[in-house]
């Protein structure tokens, strides 16, 4: 029977109810979820899995985690993911400790990575709540403690349906922890190609060729091990029954996870990527509404930005607001400028967006998804349209541009914010706009789903000079039918 910690759940449930109107019965499947899941499948959750499983939209499953992150009923972390063997290779529980340089000793590779690759956000139920054995790592057996702790299970072979992690078992030749100060002995039959032991909370890892004539008796391997790195003994051991002696001389417990590599997986010059299940990356996170609502204190290290492939980047501005404040006088002028940030605020909310930050009349949005970015386009001006004939005189005149590609997440200002090339050439693009009009750069214009939500408007196509690109780029400017 779950141990649940029932006023603490009931207070915080009231509190996600009244955070926002939720769909039907999405608060009843949420909760049985904290009641009835097992324990995996309360550590790192996958919102988007959650929301496919139980038939409701992702950004009400992201939005659902967010508040009872809040709330304290969740805890989020963010984590670095090896492409190429789907491990856990890191995990932060605030984006400002956030670090992007990843090494896998699994798969003996090393790099960098960016928020929107393979730094996934999870959630794992609050200890406070419901205490899970994923809690207390070392309380886990040696199987939970690799395959469940540390893997992600829906990792699979590209272009196949095949687990990674059942293809990786089928070459396990040994696993087991390592106390301090001790010695353990593993004993494994080795086929030729190599031998390579890793610890997965470490990532130290070591490597050893199996070649030569197969032996009868077992050969003897000696490998060290401080708790920092191991050294094994011998660099070549014969195809055949081995005996692996690690002798542990530092203060820590370790792991020895082994491997007997077959000669076609050495022979990869290249290691291809896992194909994953969709999940939500800190590049999408960064880019909701109602993260950057509820997670104020959220902040990238001032010392570095951290990378993002592709974000989608949002301009509008008001034609005529120095007319406007004359004819209106500062107040009225001010008011009026306030409900068209509401009405923009909105309409990026509802397309799974956020408002970085206004610039006197001007908006700067960001998008996850290219196709996000063009429909709140569309529906900003058809918003101002509605409002001004609802309202008449003063029309509120809106111009909108937008461009993606790569940048980087900085905070400036005490505020999430981007910075790049990417971001000039965007506000650039808003500059082509003429009332009523949305420029969009040529990458963005080519992106997938982009010309199809483009269906019906009017596209004008033409040559523009933009600030850092040399010679003049394509610009399409799209007029609202």
């Amino acid at each position: 029977m779950t141990n649940i910690q029932e006023r603490l759940l009931e207070s915080k449930m009231t509190e996600i109810e009244q955070a926002r109107s939720w769909s039907p019965r999405v608060i009843s499947k949420f909760e049985t979820l904290i009641r009835s899941g097992d324990d995996l499948s309360l550590y790192r959750i996958n919102p988007l899995a959650f929301a496919r499983d139980r038939a409701i939209t992702e950004a009400e499953s992201i939005d659902l985690f967010l508040h009872a992150t809040r709330s304290g009923l969740f805890e989020m972390s963010w984590d670095v993911v090896c492409p190429q063997s789907g491990m856990v290779l890191d995990s932060f529980g605030a984006l400002r400790t956030l670090k992007t340089h990843y090494v896998c000793g699994l798969c003996d590779v090393s790099g960098e990575t960016n928020l929107d690759d393979f730094i996934e956000v999870t959630f794992t139920v609050s200890p406070h709540l419901r205490r899970i054995p994923f809690h207390d790592p070392h309380s886990l057996s040696i199987e939970d403690f690799h395959w469940k702790l540390r893997f992600l299970g829906d990792a699979r072979m590209p272009g196949q349906q095949v687990r990674f992690l059942d293809f990786l078992r089928g070459l396990v030749r040994g696993l087991a922890f390592l106390p301090p100060g001790s010695t353990t002995s593993l004993r494994a039959d080795l086929g030729p190609g190599a031998l390579a032991g890793v610890n997965i909370q470490t990532q130290a890892a070591f490597v050893v060729a199996v070649a030569g004539e197969p032996a009868t008796a077992p050969t003897v391997l000696r490998v060290g091990y401080d708790a920092q790195r191991f050294s094994p003994s011998l660099s070549v051991v014969p195809p055949g029954p081995v005996v692996i002696d690690v002798e542990h001389s530092g203060a820590v417990r370790g792991s020895l996870l082994l491997i007997n590599w077959p000669p076609e997986v050495l022979a990869q010059t290249t290691k291809p990527a896992l194909e994953f299940e969709p999940y939500m990356s800190g590049g999408m996170l960064l880019a909701r509404h109602t993260f950057r609502r509820l997670f104020r204190s959220e902040r990238v290290d001032e010392r570095e930005g951290l990378g993002i492939r592709q974000v989608t980047l949002l301009f509008t501005d008001l034609k005529g607001s120095t007319a406007m404040y004359e004819r209106l006088g500062d107040l009225n002028a001010y008011a009026l400028v306030r409900e068209h940030f509401a009405l923009l605020g909105a309409t990026v909310q509802a397309h799974s967006g956020a408002i970085v930050k206004t610039i006197g009349d001007a908006v700067m949005a960001v998008f996850s998804r290219p196709t996000d970015a063009v429909s709140a386009a569309l529906h900003m001006l058809g918003e101002i349209e509605r409002y001004n004939s609802e309202h008449g005189d003063p029309s509120i005149i809106l111009k909108i541009g937008a461009h993606c590609g790569p940048s980087i997440a900085v905070t400036l200002n005490e505020n999430l914010d981007y910075f790049g090339q990417t971001v000039n050439v965007a506000a650039r693009v808003q500059a082509l706009a003429d009332a009523g009009e949305i420029c969009l750069s040529e990458a963005l214009y080519s992106a997938p789903g982009v010309s199809d939500l483009l269906a019906g408007h009017a596209i004008v196509e033409f040559d523009a000079p933009l600030r850092g690109v040399e010679g003049n780029a394509c610009v399409y400017r799209v007029v609202r039918s």
